[in-house]
């Protein structure tokens, strides 16, 4: 069974998440104090947390970051009525993995769960094909660790996913239809930018202080790792 945390100050709302999710067979704790939250989320092993933005105590943003300082994998699904997209860059920059907008059908909700569950829960056995490198760069799918030239990178689940992504995939382009497909198990939404908001935040992990760039932008097309 899955557990499940879930930051939501509005009780009703909260109520209609745990119900329904517990329905499916997840393990729901609700929790409507953002100090509270983070308490609880340090302390104890979940396997995927919810956030709302508004809370009392310690808003979504700021419980986010402060969790993403000793949980670098968990996967966080930000829960919010502000659906602007400066509002999702700042809720994926503090290192949410997936960005929902209320009002929400739970069908999709249940989706964005379960596609980061997968992501996250998947441990491949220990074999030659567990690293993966291009140039300079190295990942281990076993360990999740990530090198360039030596130096350990920090990544989140996302980020970790999106890199992984182009290392199976080394000098064709993908376009933002197929990451969307691989790395998010979603369809492409045209209105959204959240694929190249990410591709920007691995560049700046991967490529900030060394001479040569590997991910190269075409545009209208994709992304290209060369």
């Amino acid at each position: 069974m899955f557990k499940i945390g879930l930051a939501e100050d509005d009780l009703k709302i909260a109520e209609l998440i745990k119900t329904g999710l517990e329905e499916y067979g997840y393990e729901i704790t609700s929790i409507s104090n953002g100090i509270q939250a983070l308490e609880s989320f340090q302390t104890n092993n979940f396997d995927l947390v919810i956030l709302d933005l508004m809370m009392p105590g310690l808003n979504g943003i700021e419980l986010c970051r402060q969790l993403r300082t000793t949980h670098k994998t968990l996967p966080i699904l930000m829960l919010t009525a502000l659906g602007s997209i400066d509002d999702k860059v700042t809720g994926l920059k503090s290192g949410a993995d997936d960005y929902l907008v209320k009002p929400f059908h739970f069908k999709e909700l249940l989706a964005r769960i379960e596609a980061l569950l997968r992501r996250n829960q998947f441990q491949p056995e220990k074999t030659d094909d567990q690293m993966l490198s291009f140039d300079d760069i190295s990942l281990n799918t076993y360990s999740k660790e990530v090198q360039r030239a030596g130096v350990p990178i920090e990544l989140t689940a996302k980020e970790f996913t999106l890199l992984e992504l182009f290392l199976r995939n080394p000098n064709r382009l993908l376009s933002r239809q197929y990451i969307a497909e691989n790395a998010w198990d979603i369809n492409f939404d045209t209105g959204t930018n959240v694929i190249d908001v990410y591709v920007n935040f691995l560049r700046n992990k991967i490529e900030k202080g060394f001479d040569r760039k590997l991910i190269h932008t075409k545009i209208n097309m994709g992304y290209i790792l060369k």
